[in-house]
């Protein structure tokens, strides 16, 4: 174990959440707002933080493997998240540290479950910094230490592996580094496209700002009490086109950028996505018919909701629970599926879903014809078994953890059964709301400070995939060399 390259780069990570908290800084300065001390102070923390460790901690060998990939990834997300609590409780706007807590892991896994019950009421720094952690988190922290910062270890890789969502990882260049630039220059042009979209339909430049950045990151903090409810129809379908590009492989969008056209649609993920999407909304549409004043409405409403849990944002234009158990039953299960590898959305990802329909298609297969030889193809090409085997592990692990976080969430007397089995699914895949007492017009608040932390470990086991949480918990990965 590398310690000293793993406290080197956490010293670059705090660094760089000191440096992220001038933006909000710099919003309440606008809006002079008491609250920039708050940012002003953690940033100063965070800095001084992050200087001793690249001061005393520089390695002298800066070999990185992927045990030390997947604890950098884990002890990052955890610290950023503790220390980006610390301007909401001095500031006021969340009084209660371990309230501030959920609310900033719930805002860098990009779940977007609140404890708030009125986030009107908070600073506009505070929204901002809020959503602004989606941003941050939705293509990984540490894929933008190593965008801004090219010589971090001579083998990014392994911290690349760790942190970006999916099954299967491939570089889309030779080098790790250069990846991960062209990943955010994908980005950032998304989110200020969709920007462009929200300020062209009227929204002000502060409204259509927090609301791109909480799309991209496919995050679900609003800055109003009725999330995207009360815009236009116009705005809502802006954020339900952007929802649904958010969720697809962004290598997609390289593929498009070096004009491979063919090779970008005709992926089968990208198709099934859209299909689900769009099966999806027309059936919801028909089902939810009488409880709207027209069918554009029906449609619009199924659209935005189904867009918002598949790409696991959470954003709401409606309060989905008063709707018919069909409609609920199925954004449910959308709930599990997630978007695509690849993209900025959580759950356990379509292509999993995929790549395991198949494996069990050809069991079947052999069943019938036991001498008949089948290869599983995705996306054109064979699926090795180490990874169907890696996938139907990860089921397991995923299934045994959904499981743990639901049968300890029903400790919790303040909640229900449904409650508790939405909470621990919409947590753990990144979703947000959920339904009952936690739904699209609540929030976490109810719930006591156990299942608080418990359902923040669980949104951040989620949103790195289990396996850097349970690494770096395990004993002997610190002392095995």
């Amino acid at each position: 174990m590398n310690r000293r390259m793993i406290l080197y780069v956490i010293g670059f990570i705090l660094a760089a959440e000191g440096a992220l908290l001038l933006l909000p800084a710099i919003v309440s300065l606008i809006y002079l707002e008491s609250a920039i001390w708050s940012f002003l102070i953690t940033a100063a923390v965070c800095g001084a933080l992050g200087a001793v460790l690249l001061l005393t901690c520089r390695p002298a060998d800066t070999s990185m493997y992927s045990r030390e990939g997947f604890v950098i990834v884990a002890l990052g997300w955890i610290l950023m998240s503790a220390l980006g609590a610390v301007p909401f409780v001095i500031s006021g706007d969340i009084p209660n540290y371990i309230d501030a807590f959920f609310e900033t892991v719930s805002g860098f896994t990009t779940t977007g479950a609140s404890i708030l019950n009125d986030v009107e009421t908070l600073s506009r720094g505070g929204l901002f910094w809020r959503s602004f952690t989606h941003w941050i988190g939705g293509m990984g922290v540490l894929i933008f230490i190593m965008a801004i910062i090219p010589n971090l270890s001579d083998k990014p890789v392994h911290i690349m592996k760790a942190e970006m969502p999916g099954p299967v990882f491939g570089k889309l260049v030779p080098r790790a580094n250069d990846t991960a630039k062209i990943l955010y220059i994908i980005y950032i042009a998304l989110t200020g496209l969709e920007f462009l979209f929200l300020l062209f339909g009227g929204l002000p430049v502060y409204d259509s700002l927090v609301t791109a950045i909480g799309t991209a990151g496919t995050g679900g903090f609003a800055i109003t009490n009725s999330s995207i409810g009360g815009y236009s129809p116009y705005i809502q379908w802006v954020v339900t086109v952007f929802m649904t590009l958010f969720g697809v492989n962004f290598n997609l969008y390289y593929l498009i950028l070096v004009r491979q056209f063919r090779s970008a649609v005709s992926s089968f993920e990208l198709r099934v996505y859209l299909l689900i999407l769009a099966t999806v909304t027309c059936v919801i549409t028909v089902n939810i018919l009488g409880t709207c004043s027209s069918p554009g409405e029906a449609f619009r409403l199924a659209a935005f909701q189904s867009a918002s849990i598949m790409s696991t944002t959470g954003f709401s234009t409606a309060d989905f629970n008063a709707w018919p158990g069909l409609s609920r039953g199925i954004l449910m299960v959308l709930m599990f599926f997630g978007a695509c590898a690849g993209s900025t959305a959580g759950g356990f990802k379509l292509s999993r879903v995929i790549i395991l329909f198949k494996a069990m298609r050809r069991e079947i297969r052999k069943l019938l014809h036991p001498r008949s030889v089948s290869t599983v193809t995705f996306e054109g090409k064979p699926v090795e078994e180490a990874t169907i085997s890696s996938i139907s592990n990860y089921l397991a692990v995923y299934a045994a953890c959904l499981l743990g976080i639901f049968l300890l969430l029903c400790l919790d007397p303040s909640a229900g059964f449904e409650e508790n089995f939405s909470a621990s699914v919409a947590c753990f895949n990144n979703i947000g709301p959920g339904f009952g007492g936690i739904g699209p017009t609540s929030s976490y608040s109810a719930y006591s400070v156990f299942s608080k932390l418990l359902l923040s470990l669980g949104m951040l086991a989620g949103r790195l995939e289990i396996y850097p949480i349970l690494i770096t918990l395990i004993p002997s990965t610190w002392t095995r060399r």
